[in-house]
Order: structure tokens, then C-alpha cells, then sequence
């Protein structure tokens, strides 16, 4: 649906938004607590009332909450980099600790009895076990990569997590991510790989009755090249199904319909009596409404059915839930966060800072009321481009919006075969950060800055064409990301080991073509590692700035760490080992790049 923008812009910061990234109804049902991610604060919203009763001013970004069994105590989690878990006490609103986390901490997950909260440090790549009345972390777990979301078993022995994108290289033919299994006796983790493409997850749930998790996620085509859209070519957006039992991948699902996606899936809830599955699409703004028993019985037809493991094909099947579910577009944009209760889901608005109810009992647009959440503020040219930048309806069919390949502005770990360059020669996705100070833009330069790339991404990605004033906002956008700080930093400050790797890094000559404080000179080298039909082409000398946020490396994504790049790879110099490094000089290196 159609946003409408103020003509009329006035000076603001992201701390005047709410951003409304959780929410979690108290166990009587009376309140719902909204946790306001750039407010920095936590709304308590009266259900009676239907307005917010009381504000819990928290003074740092939050990323999610959970309460305890017997309502008395909110759990936040917040604080970017420097990771916290803040106890509140849920009727009076004072914090009553505050519990050091990992780096990113969200998604906090309460065991049965409280005593137990599990956090997911996302830039760490780990999972904080914590013992919540004395505040001491028991464990640190590791899994995968950024993971984002979690949840538990009913028994509390099995937690689920979801990792955002894909670890390893991307020049191959098997690209995904995996959902990480916390044994919380043992403290043990194993994975389940997801089909093939899956990646972006955002969100995950165990199902009411404990026996199956559902994980929303992208369903990246990037095998294929991007010659068109139609029927999902490049982009679909599915949930996937574990069993629980024996904690394998059941089935993955289509949410998109044949000619209209429901991009960048996003929150996942169930109705009370647990017949119904609610999730939302963040890209186009709107919420389907699935028959779960009809869900699970389809799926067990069609693996009766079939010879072959029944996930394997379910993903391509664009009518899979055509008679089994409603979608519901809202009124808001940014559907990043739901809960139902008692028979209304409450949907919460990122962009909009409203709060959409949701009657699922009746059918009509009359089910649908809104609260604002905040009185509403002009945009600023940096949060309109956000916006842009994470709405799939500038894009033809809504499949995909920017932040389908780049979410956050970053990398999906994976590569794509664009036309801009040919074809048959496929790129790994950059980050934007710092993409308009650095020109020029993609990996063969073939676009001579950022601004032209934003303008042909729009017109031969999404294959739309938009007013140039959405261009110019999502500029500001992109051209207002500041780096996050490394959880390779100390305090802050190099580890002794980083130290050591800025001297090797000069000694190596590596800071002629990376030189601070951009860490690029932005020129172009032939350095040896294309090939094809791009064989002796030069490629873009990419900002060293966050790489430890942009693997795989190198212009294809064939170096799955950095140590790759300098030993498998022998960059700058394939085929002979030019560094003139030791092994332990390369990890001390590799240790300060991973700081920047």
C-alpha cells in the first residue's frame, strides 16, 4: 500500500521514533508490553483502554523482551555493543539490574521456572545461558552466524535459534542457513540446514503444542540470474517447519502467491486456541492468516505422496496455501512484531509507531483498528530512505525490496548473477556502508558511484520506475549508516593481538591500497582472482570498514573467512605466496581487520 510522505521536513534524530520491535502480552492478558527499539523505552499498552497506560524510559536501544511467568518482572535487552540484560519491575517500572550481555543481545527467552534466561548475542555469534537471579552467565554457546531469534521447548530442554544469513563461501552451488539446537543440559549445539537459498531469517517460534518450530525466512533463487521477476525468479519468502521429535527439517512453505509476493517475512504468532498460524510480511505491509491444521495435514499428504524428502519440493509450489490462508493488508508500515490474545493479533508497526489490532474471529475491513503510539513526527530524509529502502511495493509484484539482498544495508552472504555485467558471472552482495563516500560502486565498477547504482537497482532489480525523490531519500539513508563497533575490539581498543597485525598489515604493504581512515584509495587493480569472461578485468578496492561483518570475501565470495583470503587465496597475488608474513603475522592481521 501506499505511504504518504510530508512535503515538509524538519530536524530530528532516530531517538524521536519509537520503532516498535516487540511485543509481549503480560501472562493475564491485561497489558501489552511494546518494546521501542530506538525510543528506547518500553510502552505498556491497557488493552482495555485500547492507549498506552505508562512509559519505562530505559536510555539505550532495545532489541526485545520477555516476562516472567508471574508478570512481576520484564526482561529488556538492548545496548548495541556494549550487550545488557535490564531486570525491571514490571509495576513500578524501576530497573532493578542490570546484567552484562554479548554484543547485540535480543530475542531473551525465559525457562519454565525463571530461573533461566537465554539471550542471542548476534554480533558474537553466540547464545548467553544466564542465571537470573544471581546475573552470572553459567555459558556461552557458540553457533552460527547472527543469530537473531530463539525459542523453547514447553520442557525447556531444547532451544531453537534462528541464524540470520549464511556462513561459508558463496561461490557454490548449496547456499543456506541453519537453525541451531541448544541442548540446554549439555549445553551442546547442532544445526539444521535449510534448503537450499533459505536465508534472511527473522523470526522463530515452537509451535502451542510443542511439537514443531516454525522459522520465517527468504527463499533466495540466486542460481538463476536476475532476468526477471515473475512467478518468484529471484526472490520468494517461505517459513520452514522442524520437528521437533527428531529435530529435523519437515517442510518449507511459500507464503507468496504466483503473481505477488509477501516480502521479508517477519513475525510469527498463533491464536489461542492454536488452529491458526499469524505471520507478518514487513515488505508489503500486511499479515496472512493460515489454517494450521489444514497446513500440517496438506504437508503430510504431500510427503505420503512422495518418494523424496517432501521439503525438497514444497518450496517451489507458489499455490501451496492457495485455500488455507487469508493475507490481510494493514494499515501501517513495518509489521516487524505480533502477539495474539484472545482472539486479536496485535500487530506493531516499525516505521509508523502505531499498533494494529486485528479481530481474527470476523472477515472485512471493519476486523481492523489502529493506535498510534506516539504522536506522529515528520520524516527526516534519512528515515523516509530507510523506509524506501525496506518496502517492497516500489517493486514490481512486491517480491523483493532493497533489503531482500541487503539487510541492514549489508551483505546476504550470498552471490548474484546481475545483468549489469554480463551474465553468467555472479557477485557477491556488498554492504552499503560507506558505499556513496567510496566510489565507484560494484565490484567491476561498472557503476561510477552509488547514486547511479541506487537508480538502477530500482529499474533493473525491482523493475519499476520511481519518482527521483525516492532515490535522493534512500541516498540519505544509505549515506547516514555509521559503522557498528567490531566484537573484536577490547574495551573498545586493539586486542594486543590487532596491535601487532597493524604492524604486519603496513609491513605487508597491505595500507597502499587500503589507507585509513576509509581504508581504501579507491582505485582498481587486476589482482588475479577473476575469471570467465571477466578473466584480467580489475576489480574495486573495497573499505576494509566492518569487514567483520561482510564475509564471504573476495569480488565472488570464495574465501569463506580472512585467513582464506591471505593463505588459500594468496591475496593480492594468486599463485604465489607474496605477503612476506609469517603464519602467525597473518592471524595477528587478520585479528586487526576483524577490529576495524
Amino acid at each position: 500500500m501506499a505511504v504518504l510522505f510530508p512535503s515538509l521536513l524538519v530536524a530530528a534524530s532516530a531517538e524521536d521514533y519509537l520503532s516498535p520491535c516487540d511485543v509481549d502480552p503480560s501472562p493475564d492478558g491485561t497489558t501489552l508490553y511494546i518494546t521501542a527499539a530506538t525510543g528506547e523505552k518500553v510502552l505498556c499498552f491497557d488493552r482495555a483502554s485500547n492507549k498506552v497506560a505508562r512509559e519505562i524510559p530505559l536510555k539505550t536501544g532495545l532489541t526485545g523482551l520477555a516476562v516472567t511467568s508471574d508478570g512481576g518482572t520484564l526482561v529488556v535487552t538492548g545496548g548495541g555493543h556494549k550487550g545488557r540484560v535490564l531486570v525491571v519491575d514490571a509495576s513500578s517500572g524501576k530497573l532493578r539490574k542490570e546484567i552484562p550481555a554479548g554484543h547485540t543481545p535480543m530475542s531473551p527467552v525465559l525457562s519454565p521456572d525463571d530461573g533461566t534466561l537465554y539471550v542471542c548475542n548476534r554480533f558474537d555469534g553466540d547464545v548467553s545461558i544466564i542465571d537470573l537471579g544471581s546475573g552470572a552467565t553459567t555459558a556461552r554457546v557458540p553457533v552460527r552466524r547472527e543469530p537473531v531469534a530463539a525459542d523453547l521447548t514447553p520442557d525447556g530442554k531444547l532451544l531453537f535459534v534462528a541464524n540470520h544469513i549464511p556462513d561459508g563461501p558463496a561461490d557454490a552451488d548449496y547456499v543456506a542457513s541453519v537453525v541451531s539446537v541448544i541442548d540446554t543440559d549439555s549445553k551442546e549445539a547442532t544445526a539444521i540446514q535449510l534448503v537450499n537459498g533459505a536465508q534472511g531469517l527473522r523470526d522463530l517460534r515452537v509451535s502451542p503444542d510443542g511439537r514443531h518450530v516454525f522459522a520465517t525466512h527468504l527463499m533466495s533463487r540466486f542460481l538463476v540470474p536476475t532476468t526477471q521477476l515473475e512467478r518468484g525468479w529471484v526472490n520468494t519468502d517461505a517459513i520452514s517447519l522442524i520437528r521437533v521429535s527428531d529435530i529435523s527439517l519437515q517442510y518449507t512453505v511459500l507464503l507468496d502467491d504466483v503473481a505477488r509476493g509477501f516480502a521479508n517475512p517477519w513475525a510469527i504468532g498463533f491464536s489461542g486456541d492454536g488452529r491458526m498460524l499469524v505471520v507478518s510480511s514487513a515488505g508489503n505491509h500486511e499479515i496472512s492468516l493460515i489454517d494450521l491444521p489444514g497446513l500440517m495435514e496438506k504437508m503430510r499428504k504431500e510427503a505420503a505422496a512422495s518418494d523424496d524428502p517432501a521439503h525438497l519440493n514444497a518450496h517451489n509450489n507458489l499455490s501451496f496455501l492457495s485455500g488455507l490462508r487469508e493475507r490481510v493488508p494493514l494499515d501501517g508500515n513495518g509489521p516487524r512484531a505480533l502477539a495474539v490474545v484472545d482472539n486479536t493479533a496485535y500487530v506493531a508497526h516499525y516505521f509508523t509507531d502505531s499498533l494494529e489490532m486485528v479481530d481474527l474471529s470476523t472477515q472485512g475491513t471493519s476486523r481492523q483498528s489502529t493506535v498510534r503510539l506516539a504522536p506522529e513526527l515528520p520524516l527526516t530524509p534519512e528515515r523516509r530512505g530507510e523506509i524506501l529502502f525496506n518496502d517492497a511495493n516500489l517493486c514490481f509484484q512486491n517480491w523483493l525490496s532493497c533489503a531482500t539482498c541487503h539487510p541492514d544495508a549489508r551483505t546476504d552472504a550470498l552471490n548474484w548473477d546481475l545483468l549489469n555485467d554480463g551474465i553468467g558471472n555472479p557477485k557477491n552482495v556488498k554492504s552499503m556502508l560507506l558505499a556513496h563516500q567510496t566510489p565507484r560502486a560494484m565490484a567491476l565498477g561498472v557503476r561510477a558511484d552509488a547514486e547511479t547504482g541506487v537508480r538502477a537497482g530500482m529499474t533493473h532489480i525491482q523493475f519499476s520506475v520511481r519518482p527521483e525523490e525516492e532515490a535522493r531519500a534512500i541516498d540519505a539513508y544509505l549515506k547516514g549508516l555509521k559503522p557498528v563497533p567490531s566484537p573484536f575490539l577490547v574495551d573498545g581498543q586493539l586486542s594486543e593481538a590487532a596491535q601487532r597485525g597493524e604492524k604486519a598489515f603496513k609491513k605487508a604493504g597491505c595500507a597502499m591500497c587500503h589507507p585509513a581512515p576509509l581504508f581504501t584509495n579507491l582505485k582498481m587493480y587486476d589482482v588475479g582472482t577473476t575469471k570467465g569472461q571477466d578473466k584480467g578485468k580489475p576489480v574495486d578496492t573495497p573499505t576494509l570498514v566492518e569487514i567483520w561483518r561482510t564475509a564471504p570475501y573476495l569480488h565472488d565470495g570464495r574465501a569463506a573467512t580472512l585467513k582464506e583470503v591471505f593463505t588459500t587465496h594468496n591475496h593480492p597475488s594468486p599463485g604465489e605466496s607474496s605477503l612476506g608474513l609469517s603464519e602467525q603475522e597473518i592471524d595477528d592481521m587478520v585479528e586487526y581487520l576483524l577490529s576495524l
